[in-house]
């Protein structure tokens, strides 16, 4: 009699291994199994696989390797995946790639081989087809990961406001002006980031951007009320400064948008780090118990006091400190080294409890998170709308520059008169993984390489 992980081992190896490819995805399953299961604000979406063209997409990238951004997200355009328990259909057709280098361990030419997408010199070409005019419905640029120099703050100067430029060109010229996702923040530069927005706004572009983590299954679940009254919230998270302050400050963002009143901009960002951080937990600007909390959320029991979780010290910790333009207090934190580390806690007005959450990647680190990304994008270029504000991360964007520059000059705290701006939240619930997936796809499962997106195999 077999167990019950044999059992579950061998329905996962079934799932994995039966014709898992587009083609054969579409003949051999119907409709409904590929259908976009997005509730939201516009109730249940139609299934891709029932429009009568699927969209033609150009994919731009800085670098495609393992595991950077350019394999975890591609892989999801290419082939069907899990997502919420689901086989899924992206609903959409790579037609065209841009590639700005080839380091070693490239995938992009054998991918390209592979699948038949031809991989162009220039984003014009890629977008054009080789033509003169725009050829595709959407365009996905992932300008993460690469060699590129740094600014004199430490941030990477990933090539985004150039590979969003060269792309508006070609929509420009075409006079159309089809959906656009920019894979992460939009600049390292605020005013770059704001010309990109308005260009967007100007010429009409269905614009989304930001980060993978917000789109994560919360354990245990955690959903705050619309218009929630919130005293203060802390989101931590254990990777390096900047690159996952970004997703630090996207989770927290995504939680406190939605408050009462709507976001209404951030007034200060201050950056601290080592005894200058301890010294602000001590003299209570921020609060150390909901640092404890979001933590905890994670660990349970395991979980130590603050500065002392997981071999948490001064030096692997840092925090930005954040005065929202209507009295909101939000601390970051970066508590211990752990890539898949995102936490929240929060308090409101009026309630004793506090409100904590751990978002969980799913197995294999944080490659898994990318499916929900993927659908997310795949439902913007679907449906010429993105499934939150892209504002989130226009904001997220400037918050991230300053606090750079408040490191760079000692902590010193920055004023952020340009960051007060608003803007009205979204119900993106729909495009969240929820947890179902991790029944299929489970921690001691080897994790595949390559595109082997769905075959799971036991060890």
């Amino acid at each position: 009699m077999k167990s019950n992980v044999e059992s579950q081992h061998q329905q996962q190896t079934e799932l994995g291994s039966d014709l898992f490819t587009r083609r054969n995805f579409l003949h051999s399953t119907s409709a409904a199994v590929g259908a976009f299961s997005l509730a939201g604000q516009g109730g249940w979406l139609e299934a891709a696989t029932t429009k009568k063209r699927r969209p033609k997409v150009a994919i731009v990238f800085t670098i495609f390797t393992h595991r950077s951004h350019g394999h975890v997200l591609i892989e999801n355009f290419l082939e069907p995946y899990l997502f919420n328990g689901k086989l899924t259909d992206p609903g959409i057709d790579v037609v065209s790639f841009y590639g700005d280098q080839f380091p070693s361990g490239d995938m992009s030419r054998k991918v390209s081989k592979t699948y038949g997408v031809p991989l162009f010199k220039t984003i014009d070409e890629a977008l054009c087809l080789g033509g003169k005019d725009l050829a595709v419905d959407a365009v996905l640029a992932i300008g993460e990961h690469g060699s590129y120099p740094s600014t004199e703050f430490g941030q990477v100067k990933y090539p985004r406001k150039r590979f969003f430029d060269e792309i508006v060109a070609v929509m420009k010229r075409s006079n159309c002006f089809v959906p656009l996702f920019n894979d992460k923040h939009l600049s390292y530069r605020w005013d770059w980031a704001k010309e990109m927005y308005d260009d967007s706004q100007q010429y009409g572009i269905p614009f989304m951007a930001g980060s993978s983590v917000p789109l994560a299954q919360r354990r245990p679940p955690l959903e705050l009320p619309p218009g929630a009254e919130i005293e203060e919230a802390v989101s931590v998270h254990g990777g390096p400064v900047e690159s996952y302050d970004f997703h630090g400050l996207e989770v927290l963002q995504s939680m406190v948008e939605a408050r009462k009143g709507g976001e209404t901009g951030i007034s200060k960002v201050e950056f601290l780090d080592g005894p200058a951080l301890l010294k602000a937990a001590n003299e209570g600007r921020f609060s150390i118990e909901l640092a404890n909390a979001a933590v905890k959320a994670e660990l349970g029991d395991k979980t130590a006091e603050f500065l002392k979780t997981d071999g948490v010290g001064t030096k692997r910790t840092h925090g930005l400190l954040l005065t929202y333009k209507d009295g909101l207090k939000a601390t970051v934190l970066r508590m211990g080294k752990k890539s898949t580390r995102w936490n929240f806690a929060c308090r409101l007005k009026k309630d004793p409890k506090i409100h904590a959450t751990a978002f969980y990647v799913g197995p294999w680190r944080n490659r898994n998170l990318f499916k929900a990304l993927s659908h997310a994008i795949q439902h913007h270029f679907i449906h010429n709308k993105a499934p939150y504000p892209v504002e989130r991360t226009l904001l997220v964007t400037g918050v991230l520059e300053s606090a750079m520059k408040s490191r760079h000059n000692s902590g010193q705290p920055q004023t952020t008169p340009h960051l007060e701006f608003a803007y009205a939240p979204q119900d993106f619930r729909g495009v969240r993984e929820m947890g179902a997936s991790w029944k299929l796809i489970t921690e001691d499962l080897p994790e595949p390489e390559g595109f082997q997106n769905g075959r799971l195999k036991k060890k």
